[in-house]
């Protein structure tokens, strides 16, 4: 098990950054674990206010990961400078990364993104991005934990 982030009110049993096997963990159980703030995106689909993510305009290469159990979602490479608020990505890191709801809340028709491991919500998908997929994964910044690309610089 990696080091865990400041996102959890109590040590996270299900958080691993190499383990890939979907989980089912109730609700419940997630609310004893999450800090209120992740829960409230995470687990009930809320949306953090535009513009004030960590990761809106965070420009470290590395690897981005479920802030809930540590699933590896998107490089750095695919990440794009976009005006809409929330960090973006053109494609996930492997294909079961992610997986894709139907959501029709707030009157409108979109594509939410869960986590393919623990079906958190991560954000939603729009076919406005770049190439080479023309997909723009508007993310969460409180749904992604974030670990830097190790230095291969000689010292």
């Amino acid at each position: 098990m990696c080091a865990q982030t400041g996102n959890f009110k109590t040590k996270n049993p299900y958080y691993s950054r190499t383990n890939t096997t979907p989980l089912k963990v109730s609700n419940s159980e997630w609310k004893k674990i999450l800090k209120p703030e992740l829960y409230r995106v995470a687990r009930e689909a809320d949306t953090e206010t535009a513009f004030t993510g960590k990761y809106y305009e965070y420009d470290v290469k590395g690897t981005y990961y479920c802030a809930v159990c540590g699933n590896s979602l998107f490089n750095s490479t695919s990440k794009f400078a976009t005006t809409c608020g929330w960090p973006s990505f053109y494609e996930p890191l492997r294909k079961n990364s992610v997986i894709y709801k139907r959501d029709t809340s707030y009157n409108m028709d979109r594509t939410e993104v869960l986590c393919g491991r623990c079906d958190s919500h991560l954000g939603h998908i729009f076919d406005d991005g770049p190439k080479p997929t023309g997909k723009r994964f508007c993310m969460n910044s409180i749904s992604l934990d974030f670990v830097p690309f190790k230095s291969t610089a000689k010292k």
